[in-house]
C-alpha cells in the first residue's frame, strides 16, 4: 500500500506538470504583445480563436460523453490494454492473473471513465469549457505534438479562445479519489489515485495525439 509521502510525490508530479499552464493561460491573454510571440503561442496554442469554431452544444456534449466512455477505441483498445496490462502485471492483486480479473479490470476502468468524463462535460457546461478535440492549425510535426502536449491541460471556451480546463482537471481528479469508495482494498489510497490520476493525463494526451495523426498514418498507410 502506497505511503503518505508517495502520494504527496504523485500530486508533485502533477502540479508540476499542469502548473504552468494554469497560470500562463490567464496572463497570456493580458501580455500578448504584436511584436513578440505571446505566452500561449510560446506552448503551441494559438492566441486567438480557432477558426470556425462554434460553441458546443447540449446535444453534441452528450455526444462526446458517449463517444468518450463506450465509442470503439474505448470499449475495443483503451479498455483491453488497460485491463490486460492489469492482468499481466496482477494488479490489483485481488482480482486475480486470469480471465475473470480481466474482465473485473475491464469493468472498473469503465466506470472510472464514466464517472469522470460525467463530470467533465456537466462542470463544463457550466463554465463553457468544450471537452473536444481540434486539430492544431499548424500542420508542422513539431508544432503538432507540443499542440498535443499542451491542449491536453486547456481546452476552447465559447469564445474559442483556449484558457486551463478546469472541467477536465475536476473530472480527473474527482473520478480517481472517488472510485476509491468501489476499488479493491489494495489500491484504494490517495497514492493510488494520485497515480491514476497521472495516467489519466498521460491517456488524455496519447487520445489527442491519436485525432492529431492518425489521419495522416491512414493516408501514408493504407493510400486513403
Amino acid at each position: 500500500m502506497r505511503t503518505g509521502a508517495e502520494a504527496r510525490v504523485y500530486l508533485k508530479l502533477i502540479l508540476t506538470l499542469s502548473l504552468p499552464l494554469l497560470l500562463w493561460l490567464p496572463a497570456s491573454a493580458e501580455t500578448a504583445r504584436a511584436e513578440k510571440p505571446s505566452i500561449t503561442q510560446k506552448i503551441g496554442l494559438p492566441d486567438h480563436p480557432l477558426a470556425n469554431h462554434k460553441p458546443v452544444t447540449g446535444p453534441e456534449r452528450f455526444k462526446w460523453f458517449v463517444k468518450s466512455t463506450i465509442g470503439p477505441s474505448s470499449l475495443f483498445l483503451s479498455g483491453p490494454l488497460s485491463a490486460a496490462l492489469g492482468t499481466a502485471t496482477n494488479s490489483p492483486e485481488e482480482y486475480g492473473p486470469h480471465w475473470a480479473g480481466f474482465g473485473k479490470r475491464y469493468g472498473m476502468r469503465l466506470t472510472g471513465v464514466s464517472t469522470g468524463n460525467a463530470m467533465e462535460v456537466s462542470l463544463g457546461a457550466i463554465w463553457g469549457e468544450d471537452p473536444r478535440y481540434f486539430p492544431s492549425p499548424n500542420r508542422a510535426f513539431g508544432a503538432r505534438v507540443k499542440y498535443v502536449i499542451s491542449s491536453t491541460f486547456a481546452a476552447p471556451g465559447w469564445n474559442g479562445r483556449f484558457r486551463p480546463a478546469y472541467a477536465r482537471f475536476a473530472g480527473n481528479v474527482g473520478n480517481n479519489f472517488l472510485s476509491n469508495t468501489w476499488r479493491a482494498d489494495s489500491e484504494a489510497d490517495a497514492g493510488h489515485a494520485v497515480l491514476r490520476c497521472l495516467y489519466g493525463v498521460l491517456g488524455k494526451m496519447g487520445s489527442s495525439a491519436f485525432i492529431e495523426f492518425w489521419p495522416d498514418v491512414r493516408k501514408l498507410v493504407f493510400k486513403k
